[in-house]
């Protein structure tokens, strides 16, 4: 059976609720700020702030204070990127590693004390619903993706306003400009 509307429309209403309150809290603590960047440094590869930038869809400029201030606590290594001089690159230290384990196990923490009067079998039951949820946005949003491709003649306005329908079949006929 398909879910009503009315029920789409609640569950969505309780996501956006949840998402805003977590965002409140990650730009309230100090600590959730510094865990994004940390865990967008956790790849092996080192990382240009721009890249952590665009990974964490902020500005540069809060990334360079962010990346100064885990450089400042010794949690991140700052060098000059050799492929290009005028540039840097970021890379995690031991410290930072340990830093990074400390701030998810408080996040971990922090969440089973949200689920405290859970059973076991809810925890699962929400985390396999919330990991379906987000492989099926994902495939809808292929599909819209795929479905909303235009034809080329139609990419820009100034073809698509030269261009009309005519005819009974539907053919596509090129206007004369004056």
């Amino acid at each position: 059976m398909k879910p009503r509307r009315a029920d789409v429309e609640r569950m969505v209403i309780a996501l956006f609720t949840l998402n805003a309150g977590l965002d409140r809290a990650r730009r309230q603590s100090p600590g959730a700020a510094r865990l994004s960047v940390l865990q967008c440094l956790a790849r092996p590869q080192q990382l240009h702030p721009s890249d952590i930038a665009s990974a964490l869809e902020v500005s540069p400029s809060l990334v360079t204070r962010h990346v100064q201030g885990l450089e400042e606590a010794g949690f991140v290594e700052v060098t000059q990127d050799p492929a290009d001089h005028r540039s840097c690159v970021v890379a995690l230290t031991t410290r930072g590693h340990e830093e990074l384990e400390r701030l998810q196990q408080v996040g971990v923490a922090r969440f089973e004390s949200f689920v405290a009067t859970w059973d076991a079998s809810d925890v699962v039951s929400f985390t396999g619903l919330l990991e379906r949820l987000e492989v099926d946005k994902h495939a809808a949003a292929e599909r819209d993706r795929r479905g909303s491709r235009r034809p080329r003649w139609a990419d820009t306005k100034k073809q698509a306003s030269r261009v009309r329908a005519r005819g009974d079949r539907g053919t596509q006929v090129e206007e004369k400009s004056p």
